[in-house]
């Protein structure tokens, strides 16, 4: 099973642009690529910040780009988003209490997408009822391999001016909700940073997908919000989105840049000794 995850577009962050806003051709672009290449995803997952303000306007210029996909769409709501605008654009997303996180299960793997919308916070939120959540979703899952995605990562990257403290309360609620079930967790996918990461969250690999909006700049020195240094926040650099591959053991993610390069080597005849070589090694 493959399983995109796109995250942070953004819509509607310029939504006067003529012809059209940039982070909408980057998104139009992405599903281009993704989905006329040779790795066709069985889920689509849209890890938050859709759009930029939450209005139904730009929920609605991203669905125009959405209705043609031939696979399930997984949306999760991000600090930029609403829910009320989400559920608008996907009426048929699960909710339970007020937010919008769900489970399903494909392929012997249960996916558990949650909701860390705090209105009126930039970081995240993890309350002690989606805490509740998590741990009974996790409960009735038995045994079964568990990959979580959410929009806010719930560490510590470098990048000051996007993390949170290490131990605010939204991360030990979601600390507590995977208490016990670690072993069992292949991943937990995040957005959010808007640049690529890779670590682990409780003995768990976590990683971070880059994100269709512009990328945020790599600068891992000291910030202090009263100094304005002139030091780069955002850059053009290309979107990106993950591939994730469940074979029914592993989870193993693929990360692609999408832009103008090209290819330098096809499987020819001329290339069959060296495909043949490298099978061979595994015996």
């Amino acid at each position: 099973m493959l399983i995109a995850q796109m995250t942070d577009i953004h819509i509607g962050f310029d939504p006067d642009a003529r012809p059209e806003e940039l982070n909408r051709t980057r998104f139009r672009a992405t599903l281009s690529r993704v989905f006329s290449s040779p790795n066709v995803p069985d889920l689509l997952v849209l890890s938050g910040d859709l759009t930029d303000h939450g209005d139904r306007a730009s929920f609605e210029k991203l669905d125009d780009l959405l209705h043609e996909i031939p696979c399930p769409i997984l949306p999760l709501a991000g600090n930029h988003d609403t829910r009320e605008g989400l559920l608008h654009a996907f009426p048929d997303c699960g909710r339970a209490d007020g937010f919008v996180h769900y489970a399903i299960e494909r392929d012997g793997l249960v996916i558990l997408c949650l909701d860390t919308l705090e209105p009126g916070r930039h970081g995240g939120g993890f309350c002690a009822q989606r805490r509740d959540w998590l741990a009974a979703r996790l409960a009735e899952s038995g045994e079964r391999p568990v990959a979580i995605f959410m929009h806010h990562p719930p560490v510590v990257s470098g990048i000051e001016w996007m993390d949170p403290a290490p131990d605010e309360p939204w991360i030990v609620n979601f600390a507590a909700g995977l208490a016990g079930h670690e072993h069992r967790i292949v991943g937990i996918h995040c957005g959010h940073l808007h640049r690529p990461l890779s670590t682990r969250f409780r003995g768990i690999p976590l990683s971070v997908t880059p994100s269709i909006a512009p990328l945020v700049a790599l600068d891992l020195a000291e910030i202090h919000p009263d100094t304005a240094d002139n030091r780069d926040l955002i850059t053009t650099e290309p979107p990106s989105y993950a591939l994730h591959r469940w074979d029914g053991r592993e989870l193993v993610s693929h990360y692609e840049t999408v832009g103008d390069w090209h290819v330098l080597a096809s499987f020819g005849e001329h290339l069959k000794p060296m495909i043949r070589e490298m099978f061979a090694e595994r015996s």
